[in-house]
């Protein structure tokens, strides 16, 4: 089990590397790939018929309350209810010490504002906090609260005072005062803060609004689309260029970026190569080897990544790396390389969830402390947050990585209409004694002049050539004749036996 007393701390002192973020829109979907040093590290894709949820606000409808499990099912008008836990209900949250029953909070067919905070994944709903929150370029809203709260990443108590009493004097005195301070914050300028508290105000006051006049079940908001968000969320001093392939994108991002990002305008560019953008910059086939369980290392090693849907599992091995002096060097310098490798797949194929890592096993402690900082210290480049956990008994490394949407697979692929999601077939010799076992079942229950098998034509072959003495033994067996007839369409796991009476 994942504790907070054993985690071990992230380097907050890291020099990230420049970086180049690409944005690809087409009438469809947007895509967008950041670019370290060349590498691409993280991929984001919204398309159109399945924007995002995060962020939305909705005037919902209390459908049911379980007192049980201390949540609620909440209506916002979408194909399934969304998901409210007492911990993310407002009232709690702000008095956690007096223990609320969220059935003495809620009752069915109340109407609450409700903010979603997890997209849908899989079969399980949206999840909903009752704590309204409203982002900004520099500043995050709580138009429910009254306390000012900074950025962790934000270090230095002076800092941080200074930044504080910036924002208190900006601040109207009769104006809720519920602000969190983003890291962005520490360069911007006292109008760039204004900006963005006239902004919040506005939006809120907009909501406000909407919740009076409109009915339940109705969205009061919707975030961003995914490339203002990029300017918004993304965009820093370390950002060199920002490549947007699409003029009437690039328009509009440009002017969001001269009212609320002023720094980007001077490093927004319009791509106009004749070389599709993520294909020019090796995109595309990064997206494709996402997708596939094998990773391999600069050493000659590889990672195997699993994700199942209650975690993920990442093996590595040494593969084809001997290394020069001995069997111990050569496992502690494939666990190093491979942690770089671990973090960097986690944001680009969005892993979330617990995540469990099998090194290979090292006796020596040292190698393995040094490879936990080094875990620790690639880690600390991931916008979301992570929990690492040190080596278990069995050997094993723990984290934890926040999960808010779909993963890059999710997003772009399905479970194979063949094996189910299984990633294995029956052989052709496995379908065909179950064939064999079905008719000897069927010939006891009913009085068929004969059988025939449809199947696909490797199982049709295989009767056909090594297993002909079984079936005739099975014919003998039964006392009655029995055909086969190839149906191209069927996998090999497809079969029918048809019962013939003439």
């Amino acid at each position: 089990m994942l504790s907070a007393e054993n985690c071990i701390p992230l380097p907050k002192d890291i020099v990230r590397p420049p970086e180049t973020v690409l944005v690809n829109i087409t009438p469809q979907e947007t895509r967008v790939a950041v670019l370290e040093e060349n590498t691409v590290c993280e991929i984001h894709i919204e398309r159109n018929s399945e924007h995002s949820l995060v962020g939305n606000i909705y005037l919902g409808v209390v459908r049911r309350v379980l007192p049980g499990m201390q949540s609620a099912f909440i209506d916002i008008g979408l194909e399934r209810a969304a998901f409210l836990h007492i911990v993310d209900v407002l009232e709690q949250r702000q008095k956690p010490e007096e223990n609320q029953r969220i059935e003495h909070m809620l009752f069915e067919g109340q109407t609450i504002l409700a903010q979603v905070i997890k997209d849908p994944i899989n079969s399980k709903g949206a999840r909903l906090s009752t704590q309204i929150s409203l982002a900004g370029r520099f500043l995050v809203h709580l138009p429910q609260d009254e306390h000012i709260g900074i950025s962790q990443r934000i270090e230095g108590e002076e800092d941080r005072a200074h930044l504080r009493t910036r924002l208190e004097q900006l601040l109207p005195p009769d104006s809720c005062r519920g602000y969190i301070i983003r890291t962005s914050a520490e360069t911007a300028s006292d109008s760039e803060l204004q900006a963005d508290i006239d902004y919040l105000s506005k939006v809120w006051k907009n909501i406000q609004y909407l919740a009076k006049t409109s009915p339940a079940g109705s969205m009061l908001y919707q975030d961003l689309s995914l490339g203002l968000r990029v300017l918004r969320d993304m965009f820093s001093d370390n950002t060199r260029r920002l490549l947007v392939d699409s003029k009437e994108n690039y328009e509009r991002m440009h002017a969001f970026a001269a009212q609320y990002v002023q720094g980007a305008v001077n490093k927004l560019e319009l791509y106009q190569g004749e070389r599709p953008l993520f294909e020019a910059h090796e995109v595309e086939s990064e997206i494709n080897q996402a997708l596939q369980p094998r990773v391999d290392l600069n050493t000659g090693g590889y990672l195997i990544v699993e994700a199942t849907e209650a975690m993920t599992t990442i093996d590595v091995n040494t593969g084809g790396f001997v290394g020069a002096r001995n069997f111990d060097e050569t496992i502690f310098k494939t666990n190093l390389a491979a942690c770089y490798t671990i973090a960097r797949e986690l944001r680009l194929r969005n892993l979330g969830g617990i995540i469990v890592i099998d090194f290979i096993d090292m006796t020596n402690t040292e190698h393995q402390d040094a490879v936990l900082q080094e875990l620790a210290k690639a880690l600390s480049y991931d916008r979301t947050r992570v929990t690492l956990n040190g080596f278990t008994s069995l050997g094993l490394v723990e984290l934890t990585r926040k999960r808010t949407r779909e993963s890059l697979s999710h997003i772009l692929c399905e479970p194979c209409s063949v094996c189910k999601g299984r990633g294995r077939l029956k052989t052709a010799q496995t379908v065909c004694y179950e064939i064999q076992r079905e008719i000897v079942r069927e010939a006891r229950r009913f009085d068929a002049h004969s059988f025939r098998i449809l199947a696909s034509p490797s199982v049709i072959d295989l009767f056909l050539d090594e297993e002909s003495q079984s079936l005739a033994m099975l014919i003998d067996f039964i006392g009655k004749p029995i055909s086969l007839a190839v149906e191209s369409c069927y996998t090999q796991e497809q079969y029918d036996v048809v019962l013939m009476k003439v």
